[in-house]
């Protein structure tokens, strides 16, 4: 086999194709870089009874940029957000904690029982039902929170 230096310089233009192939426009110097890695690793495990080496090579670069090109995928809608969709997660956020924070104080004077089917109510959207299963007690159980909630909530209005 030859050596390395010859090599790059025999299979430096399969490489550059294969990035042309791939249609791959950003960090070409990155991907020439995975494509001399390749390039490398199939000269170290070639076998020459198997076939032509530049059969191999070419294969053996392409994969490797492929499998680059998918894990720069996966970090990348790991890590970036859309713009739009970024803020509008924030504003919704915001406007959650606002809304937690204003049930909140309308439930001053109220069991804890009562206050959870206010917040569940209000903010989670669970009906009775689920509310008794989420909490582990029966449905006349929620029933009781519920009306104690909007006697004490009526009164609170009232005064």
């Amino acid at each position: 086999m030859e050596s390395f230096d010859e090599l790059v310089v025999q299979y430096q233009p399969m490489i550059h194709k294969i990035i042309q192939t791939l249609h791959i426009y950003k960090n070409e110097d990155e991907f020439y870089q995975t494509g001399l890695i390749g390039l490398w690793e199939a000269s170290q495990s070639f076998d020459e009874r198997k076939g032509s080496f530049s059969n191999y090579a070419y294969t053996y670069i392409k994969g490797k940029m492929l499998t680059q090109m998918s894990k720069n995928n996966q970090v990348n809608e790991r890590l970036i957000h859309p713009k739009e969709e970024y803020w509008e997660t924030i504003e919704g956020q915001e406007s959650l904690y606002l809304e937690t924070e204003t049930i909140k104080d309308y439930c001053n004077g109220l069991t804890e029982k009562e206050a959870k089917w206010v917040m569940a109510m209000s903010i989670g959207q669970l009906s009775i039902k689920e509310l008794a299963e989420r909490e582990k007690v029966s449905v006349s159980a929620v029933k009781q929170w519920k009306s104690g909630a909007i006697r004490k909530l009526k009164e609170t209005k009232a005064n």
